[in-house]
């Protein structure tokens, strides 16, 4: 298990930045089909929310994150994440040695444990500041009814002036009014078995739930390459079927 940072500690230690709007270039999946799909990939100076499928995909929501953060730090920067403290009882705690079979090096990750919800967000705020952070991972437990649209929209703008990738990882809770840039639904799906029925590279199946910026919603299920770092879509690619309204449709279910 990861020893987390106390977060009394985060405050004085991370510089912070200063004034304007960075630019950077978006997150690619390595899947020519998805970049297309959302304008060459995830907005780095941006919020995005994951969700998981349901209680029992946390462990393949929490994968996901961490791979997307992994792409946004590809220049060394330290990934930050900062989860509540009773999310590992429940969800499961962050190991190293699965952390590299990822192709994740640990040394490259803060984990940062908080008492509450309240102390999760106030932190994770201050760290998005800092422009010298890879990616931030935010990870309340369960609703979390503070993380609302006012809290959603403070984490944003700071992502918006520091170009610090936000993700906001949300386990056994259901989608709300939020400024995030988009919302993606991650499931864990069959691996591909190797040689010797041995076991595949980590599976997912991810929906594209909500983006701000009018793209249609997708669905996809795509498999992880530890060594490039990397998405590779499974079952043909990238299936070309509509999920727009898919956000309202789960909640009518």
């Amino acid at each position: 298990m990861i020893r987390p940072f106390p977060v009394r500690h985060c405050h004085r230690t991370l510089p912070r930045a200063v004034g304007g709007s960075a630019a950077v270039d978006p997150v690619s999946f390595g899947v020519d089909g998805i970049d297309a799909r959302i304008g060459g990939g995830l907005r780095q100076s941006a919020l995005h929310e994951v969700f998981a499928a349901s209680a029992a995909d946390g462990s393949a929501a929490a994968g996901f994150a961490v791979m997307i953060a992994m792409r946004a730090s590809v220049s060394g920067r330290p990934v930050i994440w900062v989860r509540e403290q009773r999310c590992g009882p429940h969800s499961g705690h962050l190991y190293a040695a699965g952390l590299v079979e990822l192709g994740f090096d640990p040394d490259d990750l803060i984990l940062i444990e908080a008492p509450d919800v309240r102390a999760v967000l106030r932190a994770g705020a201050d760290i998005v500041k800092c422009r010298q952070v890879g990616a931030v991972v935010i990870e309340p437990r369960g609703k979390a009814p503070l993380l609302d649209l006012t809290a959603s929209r403070r984490l944003s703008m700071a992502a918006a002036v520091s170009g610090v990738l936000t993700l906001v990882l949300r386990v056994d809770a259901e989608p709300a009014p939020s400024a995030a840039q988009t919302r993606w639904q991650v499931a864990a799906a069959p691996s591909s078995p190797l040689a010797a029925n041995a076991p595949g590279a980590p599976a997912f199946d991810i929906a594209l739930l909500r983006h701000r910026g009018g793209i249609a919603g997708f669905e996809a299920r795509l498999e992880w390459n530890r060594d490039t770092r990397s998405f590779t879509p499974l079952s043909g690619g990238v299936p070309a079927v509509p999920a727009v309204g898919a956000d309202q449709a789960r909640k009518a279910a």
